[in-house]
């Protein structure tokens, strides 16, 4: 009997060579100092505002796409987006799958599909998106991750779908 298992991927080696390849020096990897102040959920999610923040290199048709070296912006895409009017990029990850169906990184017909159903309240108007696998663990900390927390609090999201990649 044939088995369908696949090797799995060493993504912190395959990360660390990618970044050697581009001229980084050795990649240190981040380790938190303390754990993070998460916000205790306070209502259900059939009464929430649900946001989500993916690390993909996800944009929308017609948004630049992100650049490969430490770009530490990122992309609001309207939640009511139709799924083939996404694309992505990144650096990180074999895109094949995410060009054929973006869900595999992006899971928004599942969450529009939740909306539609009133297992979650209701979608933040814009989800955000940014590149993962950013090198400066200090660009991350200091901007990109303050001004995603500015976002979300903004449009009021009561809870947060970290999608990783």
């Amino acid at each position: 009997m044939e088995s369908n298992r696949q090797t799995p991927i060493n993504y912190m080696k395959r990360i660390t060579a990618t970044y050697a390849a581009l001229g980084y020096e050795p990649y240190e990897w981040f380790v938190a100092s303390s754990p993070p102040p998460l916000a205790p959920v306070v209502k259900a999610v059939s009464d929430s505002r649900v946001g989500v923040i993916a690390t993909g290199g996800i944009y929308a048709a017609g948004q630049v796409a992100f650049n490969y070296r430490d770009d530490t912006t990122y992309r609001a895409i309207p939640s009511n987006i139709d799924a083939n009017n996404l694309r992505a990029t990144h650096f990180a990850y074999d895109l094949e799958d995410a060009r054929k169906d973006i869900n595999v990184v992006f899971p928004i017909d599942a969450l529009q599909k939740l909306e539609k159903e009133n297992i979650i309240g209701e979608l933040a108007p814009y989800f955000f998106t940014c590149m993962g696998g950013i090198y400066s663990q200090r660009s991350v900390c200091e901007e990109l991750a303050p001004a995603l927390v500015q976002r979300c609090l903004e449009d009021e999201i009561d809870v947060v779908l970290l999608v990783p990649v």
